[in-house]
């Protein structure tokens, strides 16, 4: 049975504490046993681990790749406040005594770009694929959109700000079929010397 991830492109933020807080419990595919993670400074590595030894150890499994950031998270918008006091315009003593907004830095997993930056190596490449969706399913904000074949069906799958949503694949003409005329012919160029 083919099963393979063919396009895939991801915009995912979520809070790293949310990323970890999945794989302490998570729900895996059956070829997976578990996963490795690994944090070489601003980046982290989510390796799939096999279920049994039909994939030799030497052979590399797939990973979700993300960048770390941080970001101020702040506990009320501070474009919702409005100005001090409540009050009309500019309020020239008022600035002294506002008090500050609370906040606090947060370390985000940006599950960014298209499958060769997000999803690596194609050992267990499906199943990796299907831990991500659980990923995009408790992100907040950003979206993932793939097509994967999965035995003979083809799959299209869209994840918007944790939901999913409706996908659908539209198969349109090879640019390569029908007369290829047009191109230069490299191998019988009379202005190319051999």
């Amino acid at each position: 049975m083919t099963r393979r991830v063919y396009r895939l492109h991801s915009t995912l933020e979520l809070p790293l504490e949310d990323v970890y807080e999945y794989f302490e419990e998570p729900d895996l595919p059956e070829k997976i046993s578990d996963v490795e993670i690994t944090r070489r400074n601003n980046t982290l590595i989510i390796s799939a681990v096999p279920a049994d030894n039909s994939i030799s150890k030497y052979t590399p499994t797939a990973q979700l790749k993300a960048s770390v950031s941080e970001n101020r998270v702040y506990e009320e918008d501070p474009d919702e406040r409005g100005p001090p006091h409540g009050g009309p315009g500019p309020q020239w003593g008022a600035l002294d005594e506002e008090e500050e907004i609370e906040s606090e830095l947060v370390e985000y997993a940006c599950f960014k770009g298209d499958r060769e930056t997000v999803l690596q190596n194609t050992a267990l490449q499906y199943d990796m694929f299907e831990v991500l969706c659980a990923i995009a399913e408790r992100a907040e904000k950003g979206k993932l959109t793939t097509v994967a074949v999965n035995g003979e069906d083809i799959e299209a799958t869209r994840i918007v700000d944790g939901e999913r949503c409706p996908a659908s694949v539209t198969v349109a003409e090879d640019p390569t079929d029908g007369g290829g005329d047009d191109g230069v012919d490299w191998r019988d160029n009379d202005f190319i010397s051999g």
